[in-house]
């Protein structure tokens, strides 16, 4: 089953003559590719009165303002005043693109580099993120990112070229790394190693058409359509769909730019890959140091708060046909297992209509309800996987923050080995936190006789 898309192009020249001769064919293009908004961006204060027009005419078109480093020297106090005049109008969402080019050096370096900082300023002065131009200047541009205070409001490396640490840096100080056509170049692995490296949630995609054309249109001129080439390789990389990318970096841009409908609706059945994951509830029984939700309740682009806990009636409706997933999960931003009953009941439904299922649960249900649950969900379930997490009790203890004590970690061990009288399939799976000893962990799920598998740190979904 295909799913719908909605790409957004973060970074694109659309207001100047390069679309002119075909501009209502080009949006049209972009459309039929999946591409739901753009954001097209001012250079110089001719183009950024442009792309303010444009975005005032159209429902799925945001502007950014800014002075490119090349006419860094020509910036005047009444450049200032007309960026700034420009930079409140409802549609401007950023101030940029600007940035520093030791490439071309139009201007001299000094002027960049002052210039760099006073619009570095004005978006803090104005609460506004900032579209940033990098080329050949990697050092003084995160050198003045810091001395500014820039990751006040954030921004985006646009059309990003630097290695993986420069992104990781980047992403500490609240930057988004945005990625254009050029992943898709052959001799490109810098890049590509940058999008294997950071998580998903922190990067864009963009064209910066008419420019950097990706495979196979090199050599012609880009557009908003061929976003969706870059957001492909994007989930080559990461093991995605091109669906789960445009999810995740479009929520990213909205928010970000504060464009879009904000917020998603609170979400029961959300989809990562070719996988159904069901969110029934955001209780649980433990408190992890790690968890996610502590910081955010969004996995890979989905909304995760419920308003409410689900009714079956309601589960099965937001489920609907399952039968083009490869499995139905039960796991959300809570413990699945507190609601026993409400499994039980989907699961004999969706088996009725040939899915597989499995649960994700921290293993502690049978001393939730004080007797062993198992063979209860013996025939509805096809593969259970415990967060183990630890080796000995006073690590899980730690890290886990059970209110069961040291009976919490010997609970799941038991959980673990009564599992496989009744489930064809038992994972036991740990998070790699720093300093946790994940062979020890290993071993145990070994000894115990159950499948591990380990679980990146803060990488969710």
């Amino acid at each position: 089953m295909e799913q719908q898309i909605s790409l957004t192009d973060t970074h694109a020249h659309i207001e100047g003559r390069d679309f002119q001769p075909d501009f209502a064919d080009m949006l049209e293009r972009a459309r039929q590719a999946g591409i739901g908004r753009i954001i097209t961006v001012g250079t110089d204060l001719e183009s950024s009165r442009a792309a303010c027009a444009l975005a005032a005419r159209y429902d799925h078109i945001w502007c950014t303002v800014g002075i490119h480093p090349h006419d860094a020297a020509r910036v005047t106090d009444r450049c200032y005043d007309e960026i700034r005049e420009m930079a409140v109008q409802p549609k401007a969402v950023a101030i940029g693109e600007i940035g520093l080019d030791f490439f071309r050096d139009r201007s001299p370096r000094e002027d960049q580099e002052r210039i760099f900082r006073r619009f570095i300023r004005l978006a803090r002065e104005l609460s506004l993120p900032l579209v940033i131009h990098d080329r050949d200047a990697h050092d003084r541009v995160m050198a003045i990112l810091r001395e500014e205070k820039a990751g006040e409001v954030g921004g985006v490396l646009h059309c990003f070229s630097g290695d993986l640490e420069m992104a990781r840096q980047c992403v500490d100080m609240g930057f988004a790394v945005s990625i254009p056509g050029t992943v898709t170049y052959p001799a490109n692995e810098a890049l590509r190693d940058v999008v294997r490296g950071v998580k998903i949630e922190h990067l864009l995609v963009e064209t910066d058409c008419p420019y950097l054309s990706p495979v196979p249109h090199r050599g012609k001129r880009n557009e908003p359509a061929f976003v969706r080439l870059a957001a492909e390789k994007v989930a080559e990389l990461k093991g995605l769909t091109l669906a789960d990318v445009a999810r995740i970096t479009s929520l990213h841009a909205e928010r970000l730019f504060g464009i879009g409908s904000g917020n998603q609706a609170a979400r029961i059945a959300y989809r990562i890959r070719n996988a159904l994951y069901l969110n029934i509830t955001n209780r649980c029984s433990n408190r992890c140091s790690f968890c996610a939700k502590y910081d955010d309740f969004t996995v890979k682009g989905h909304f995760l708060r419920l308003d409410h806990e689900p009714s079956t009636a309601e589960v099965l409706a937001a489920v609907g046909d399952p039968s083009s997933y490869d499995e139905v999960v039960f796991c959300g931003f809570g413990e699945p297992l507190l609601r026993l009953d409400l499994v039980k009941e989907v699961a004999t439904a969706l088996k009725a209509k040939g899915s597989r299922i499995r649960i994700n649960t921290d293993g502690q249900a049978n001393l939730v309800y004080g007797r062993n649950i198992l063979p209860e969900l013996e025939g509805l379930i096809d593969c259970v996987s415990v967060s183990l997490n630890a080796a000995d009790a006073a690590t899980y203890a730690r890290l886990c923050n059970t209110p069961f004590g040291e009976a919490g970690f010997d609970g799941i061990c038991e959980f673990l080995t009564e599992a496989l009288k009744h489930i064809p399939k038992v994972v036991a799976s740990a998070v790699t936190v720093p300093g946790l000893d994940i062979a020890a962990v290993k071993r145990l799920a070994e000894s115990l006789g159950v499948e591990f598998r380990e679980r990146e740190y803060a990488e969710v979904g």
